[in-house]
């Protein structure tokens, strides 16, 4: 039987409580506003800090006691600070659409709900919207875990004066859609070429008769399976939602940990934060030894290499140029060390970024 008294005790109890949450988060927001104040009379602030709010969330899941887990204790966080940033500074951040697709959703996991995202085409008209000063940030796919870099993003950085300011990497979860919740009654399949890469083996398994139609984007293949009748995509979670559509199975990425890392770019250099990263474009002569003696220079100052890709640098035929991410942010002294002999080595070294490493 249950204990009337008891119950209505922990009710009151979290009453109470929520009280002084509610009060604590008014508390913080005032502060956030005061903030804004100190910063009004100068037209270079910056107000978004992500160094500051990596800072912020890992200390909140260090002292994370549960029974809620970090990465839930984090997005409430998180959540708080994007709603005070708000009151301060509304902000626009660009991302590949269309509405609903993973990208979205690691602009919302990295900034919170309280900014406006904005939808774009292509990887480059990203770019474009955050130089043109329309977006104050924009978010790309870099590489999946799965299935490799994204080489139109790489490719982007070596005009473009941006620089990346964040990353964020995002668990892919892809889900079965359709209007209809029956399996047997899917005819055609729309997909984007990595979602049917990265489920080839439950297809193969529980859909092998059925037709595919490769489209440009996972929501442009939830938006085609909401129009047509018998047809199914595979998707996010926020895509079901958008477009209405009922999941017919979930999880059925073929790896468990599938993950997709993004990068936030802008116009600014993020300050450290302790746990930082930095991404390097670098171009030497096409001679035995060049790359060894390039990379020689980190072993030499103890800075690890995380990363390493090559491109071709349309300068000329066989020329390529190295994409590198490093551990440490460029103004510690054993990276700053290193870049002035990596100068002395190199064709150019470009810093695109030094930049908090993902906190979650």
């Amino acid at each position: 039987m249950e204990d009337t008294n008891g119950l209505q005790a922990v009710r009151a109890r979290i009453d109470a409580i929520d009280e002084k949450i509610q009060s604590l988060i008014t508390e913080r927001a005032k502060c956030a506003q005061e903030v804004a104040r100190q910063k009004g009379g100068d037209a270079d602030a910056v107000y978004y800090r992500p160094e500051r709010e990596a800072q912020v969330l890992r200390t909140v899941m260090a002292r994370n006691e549960g029974p809620l887990d970090d990465e839930t204790m984090a997005h409430h966080f998180r959540e708080i600070m994007s709603s005070c940033l708000a009151l301060q500074y509304p902000m626009r951040i660009a991302f590949l659409g269309p509405a609903g697709t993973f990208t979205q959703a690691a602009a919302n996991k990295h900034f919170g709900s309280a900014v406006t995202t904005v939808p774009l085409a292509a990887i480059d008209e990203v770019f474009r919207e955050v130089e043109s000063g329309n977006a104050h940030y924009g978010v790309v796919p870099v590489e999946n875990s799965t299935e490799g870099v994204v080489n139109h993003t790489l490719d982007m950085f070596m005009n473009s004066p941006l620089k990346i300011y964040g990353e964020v990497a995002l668990r892919i979860h892809h889900h079965l859609m359709s209007t209809t919740d029956d399996l047997k009654s899917i005819k055609k399949l729309y997909v984007h070429h990595q979602a049917h890469a990265q489920c080839r083996s439950w297809l193969d398994a529980n859909l092998p008769a059925v037709a595919y139609a490769v489209v440009s984007s996972n929501a442009e293949a939830a938006k085609r399976a909401a129009e047509e009748r018998g047809a199914a995509a595979i998707a996010g979670e926020m895509a079901a939602e958008i477009y209405d559509l009922k999941i017919v199975a979930s999880n059925i990425e073929d790896e468990p940990d599938n993950t997709t890392r993004f990068l936030v770019i802008g116009h600014h250099l993020a300050q450290p934060s302790g746990q930082d990263k930095t991404s390097l474009l670098v171009s030497t002569a096409n001679c035995p030894g060049a790359l060894h003696n390039l990379l020689k220079v980190f072993a030499d100052h103890d800075i690890s290499m995380s990363r390493i890709e090559s491109r071709p640098s349309r300068r000329g035929m066989w020329d390529y140029v190295f994409f590198i991410d490093i551990e440490g942010h460029v103004q510690e002294p054993a990276i700053e060390k290193s870049l002035q002999i990596l100068k002395k080595e190199a064709y150019m070294v470009k810093v695109l970024g030094s930049y908090p490493s993902a906190v979650l």
